[in-house]
C-alpha cells in the first residue's frame, strides 16, 4: 500500500474543558496517564505513514516539546506536563519546517523527524488548516485526525475502503443522535450538512463525523485562503459532483459498535476515561509515582494521575467515579474548601478545582435506573439499581444458564453458616434474576492496585483464608444440608479437562504450539490428575482468586462467584489465591500466609490433619490451577474477545514454570513443553 501523509488537528482552545485547558491543552489531557494525541500517533503511526503534520496554536510550546520527548523516549514515553507551567519551549519552527533528526530514540520506523508542526499565529479553522498545510498535503493521498478523539476505528479499513472507492474524500461517520448532523443519501454520498435534529426526506438519512477522514489533494483546491470550515468545502466540492462519501463505522451483527469520544467536555472526558479503564478489565488506575493512596476508600471507577498528593485523604473519606488530574494535592492542610470535603463522588479534581460530573454520562446505564457493573469473564449480567432507597445489585442469567439454580442454593447455604457472601434479597427463578446485596465496585485486586503497607495486605489476607478455613472446615461439616453440593464433586475428569483446556484454549490457541508426543504427554497428565483426585475432600470454591473477593467498607469483605464450588482438594483453593496470578507475593508473606492457614486446620481438625500430605497435594493444585487460568486466558482472550485478560498471562507461565520444576524428572514431557512457551 502506497504511504500517505497524515494531519493531527492541534490548534483548539478547549474552551468547553476549561479549566483543564487553563493548565493543559486537550490533545495533552491525560488518559490512564497517556495523553490524547498519543493514542493518536500509536494509531495512525500503524499506517503506511510518510509524513505526519500537526498544527499547533494554542499552548503549542508544550504540544511541541511533549511530542519530541515521545519520539526522543519511545521506551519511555513522558506522561504530560500539568500545573507547573509545562516545559521548556523549542525554538519555534517557521511554517512547514521539518524537524531534525535525534541523535537518540530513532532506531528506524516511525520518527521525530518526520513530524512537521504548523503553526498558526490565529486559529484558521478545520479548512484554513488544511489550506495553511498544502503544500505537505498535496503529495498525495492524506488522511486528517483531530487530536481530541478518543476512538478504536478502524483506520486501516478506513484507508482501504477510500482508495477502492473513487472518492474525492471519504468521511468515517456513526450514528451519534447528539451529533447526527451530516446528511447522507442512500449510497452514503454528502448530501448536506444541517445542524438540529429536523426530519429529512426518506432517501437521505442523518449521521455524525467522527473527526477523522482521508481525502485526495485534489480536494485542497475548494478551500479558500485564510480561515475557514472544512464543512463549507465539502459543500463546494458537492455542488461541483465531486464524491464525498462516508464508511459507516458502527460494526453489524452482535459485533459491539466502534467506541468515539472527541473529550471535548468534562463528562465526555471522563467517560472516554472509564471507558479505557474498563476496556482493559480493570476499575481503578493508581499512576507508579503514587506511594500510597490508602487513605481513603474507593470505590466505583477511580484515576489518580502522576504527581497527585492524596495522603491527608482520611479513612472517612471516600472516592467515587473520580479523575485527579496530575500533579493535585486532594485532602492536603493547604487545599481549598472544595477539596477538604470527604466525598469525592462523580468528579474531576485538579489543582484548585474541581468540576462535578453527570453520572449517567460517565459510567453506563441501561435504560433509567439500571448501572451496568463488572469487568470479569462471566456472561451474566450485573446491574446497580435503587431498591426502597437503597443500592441493590439485579443479576441477570441467561435463560440456559446451568448454574443458576446452583449460585441460588449455594448462597442460601453460605449465608446460613456465616460466609460473607452477597444477601440475597430476591429471586425469580422463572426469569433467571435475583436482586442481592451491593458489595461495591472493589475487588481484592483492584484494593491491591493502591500502594499499602505489607501489614495491611497480609491482613486482608489473612481474613480471606479465615473465610475459605471456615468454608474447608464447618461449613463441610454440614455439606450433607445441601445435596446440590454435596452431590458435585471435583474429581479426575475435571483435573483431566482443566489440562485438556489448557492444551487446546493456551497452547495451540495462544501460542500456535503443536504438540510432538501428545501420547506420553497425556499419560504424564493422567498421572498427575489420579494423585491430585486422591487428597481429601472438602468443599472448594474452584475459582478463589482475588478477583472473586469484595472490598467494602471497614474492610468488610464477600466472596462472590461461587456457583463453580465443588468437593475437592482444599489445596487447589490455597493454590488459587497465595499463587494468583493476578497478584505476584513477596515469598516471605505467602508462607507465613500458607503457614497461617495450615495453623487453622490444624486447631480444627486437631490430630486428624496432615500438613505433609496437603503440602504434597498443593504442589499438584498448583500445576493444575496454573495449567486452568491460562487455558481460561487462552478462551477469554481469543474466543470471548476479552482481550485484557491476555495481560495476567506472563504472570501465570511465570508460577507455571517455576511449579513444574517439581516433577521435572516424573513428567519430562509436560516439563519440556512449559519451559519451552
Amino acid at each position: 500500500m502506497n504511504s500517505i501523509n497524515v494531519f493531527i488537528l492541534a490548534a483548539g482552545l478547549g474552551e468547553r474543558l476549561r479549566p483543564i485547558t487553563n493548565h493543559i491543552p486537550k490533545p495533552l489531557i491525560p488518559i490512564l496517564g497517556k495523553p490524547c494525541i498519543e493514542y493518536v500517533l500509536e494509531r495512525v503511526s500503524a499506517l503506511p505513514v510518510n509524513k505526519i503534520g500537526i498544527n499547533l496554536h494554542y499552548k503549542k510550546d508544550m504540544i511541541e516539546e511533549w511530542v519530541k520527548k515521545y519520539f526522543d523516549n519511545r521506551n519511555n514515553p513522558p506522561s504530560p506536563p500539568f500545573a507547573k507551567g509545562g516545559v521548556t519551549p523549542l525554538a519555534p519552527l517557521s511554517r512547514g519546517e521539518s524537524n531534525p533528526p535525534l541523535e537518540k530514540g530513532d532506531k528506524g520506523g516511525f520518527s521525530y523527524k518526520k513530524i512537521v508542526f504548523f503553526p498558526e499565529e490565529q486559529i484558521l479553522g478545520t479548512g484554513g488548516a488544511l489550506k495553511n498545510a498544502e503544500d505537505f498535503l498535496r503529495e498525495g493521498t492524506f488522511l486528517v485526525h483531530n487530536s481530541d478523539i478518543f476512538t478504536e476505528i478502524d483506520l486501516t479499513k478506513l484507508l482501504e475502503y477510500h482508495r477502492s472507492s473513487n472518492n474525492l474524500v471519504t468521511l468515517a461517520v456513526h450514528d451519534y443522535p447528539k451529533f447526527n448532523s451530516v446528511i447522507v443519501d442512500e449510497n452514503g454520498f454528502l448530501k448536506t450538512v444541517e445542524t438540529g435534529l429536523k426530519p429529512v426526506s426518506t432517501d437521505y438519512k442523518r449521521c455524525a463525523f467522527t473527526g477523522i477522514a482521508v481525502y485526495e489533494p485534489d480536494f485542497l483546491k475548494f478551500l479558500p485562503p485564510g480561515k475557514s470550515s472544512v464543512v463549507d468545502s465539502w459543500l463546494k466540492a458537492v455542488s461541483e459532483s465531486r464524491k464525498i462519501g462516508t464508511l459507516n463505522i458502527d460494526k453489524g451483527g452482535d459485533e459491539p459498535r466502534s467506541y468515539w469520544s472527541d473529550i471535548g467536555t468534562p463528562d465526555a472526558y471522563a467517560a472516554a476515561v472509564f471507558w479505557e479503564l474498563r476496556s482493559l478489565g480493570e476499575t481503578i488506575f493508581i499512576h507508579s509515582s503514587i506511594e500510597t493512596c490508602a487513605g481513603a476508600e474507593i470505590q466505583g471507577n477511580v484515576v489518580i494521575g502522576n504527581g497527585c498528593n492524596v495522603t491527608a485523604l482520611q479513612a472517612t473519606s471516600l472516592l467515587r467515579n473520580c479523575i485527579i488530574l496530575p500533579e493535585t494535592n486532594v485532602g492536603a492542610s493547604h487545599a481549598t474548601p472544595l477539596q477538604k470535603e470527604s466525598l469525592f463522588e462523580n468528579c474531576i479534581i485538579g489543582p484548585e478545582f474541581m468540576i462535578d460530573l453527570n453520572e449517567r454520562e460517565i459510567v453506563p446505564f441501561i435504560g433509567e435506573d439500571k448501572q451496568l457493573i463488572g469487568t470479569g469473564g462471566s456472561d451474566r449480567k450485573y446491574y446497580r439499581i435503587k431498591k426502597d432507597g437503597r443500592s441493590r445489585v439485579f443479576m441477570q442469567c441467561r435463560e440456559d444458564d446451568p448454574d443458576y439454580e446452583r449460585h441460588i442454593e449455594y448462597t442460601k447455604f453460605f449465608l446460613g453458616h456465616s460466609v460473607p457472601v452477597p444477601y440475597l434479597y430476591e429471586a425469580d427463578n422463572e426469569k433467571k434474576s435475583a436482586l442481592l446485596e451491593d458489595a461495591g465496585d472493589i475487588s481484592l485486586y483492584s484494593w491491591l492496585k493502591c500502594p499499602r503497607d505489607p501489614a495491611d495486605i497480609e491482613d486482608i489476607y489473612r481474613q480471606v483464608l479465615d473465610i475459605i478455613s471456615l468454608i474447608h472446615t464447618e461449613v463441610t461439616d454440614d455439606v450433607s444440608s445441601c445435596a446440590m453440593l454435596k452431590n458435585r464433586t471435583f474429581d479426575y475428569d475435571h483435573f483431566r479437562w482443566e489440562t485438556d483446556y489448557f492444551i487446546k484454549r493456551f497452547v495451540e490457541d495462544v501460542r500456535n504450539i503443536s504438540i510432538g508426543n501428545r501420547t506420553a504427554l497425556d499419560m504424564e497428565l493422567h498421572d498427575l490428575a489420579m494423585k491430585a483426585d486422591t487428597a481429601p475432600k472438602v468443599i472448594i470454591h474452584r475459582d478463589f482468586q482475588s478477583q472473586n473477593i469484595m472490598v467494602m467498607k471497614g474492610p468488610k469483605l464477600r466472596l462472590i462467584d461461587y456457583q463453580g464450588a465443588r468437593m475437592g482438594p482444599a489445596a487447589y483453593d490455597i493454590a488459587s489465591m497465595l499463587w494468583d496470578p493476578y497478584y505476584r507475593f513477596e515469598d516471605n508473606m505467602r508462607c507465613r500466609l500458607l503457614d497461617y492457614y495450615l495453623e487453622r486446620m490444624a486447631d480444627y481438625y486437631k490430630g486428624r490433619f496432615d500438613a505433609d500430605a496437603f503440602n504434597r497435594a498443593l504442589i499438584l493444585c498448583r500445576l493444575q490451577r496454573h495449567m486452568q487460568a491460562l487455558g481460561a486466558y487462552g478462551f477469554l482472550s481469543v474466543v470471548k474477545g476479552k482481550k485484557y485478560f491476555r495481560k495476567h498471562i506472563p504472570e501465570a507461565l511465570r508460577v507455571l514454570r517455576e511449579d513444574v520444576e517439581y516433577v521435572r524428572d516424573v513428567c519430562p514431557e509436560l516439563y519440556g513443553l512449559i519451559v519451552d512457551l
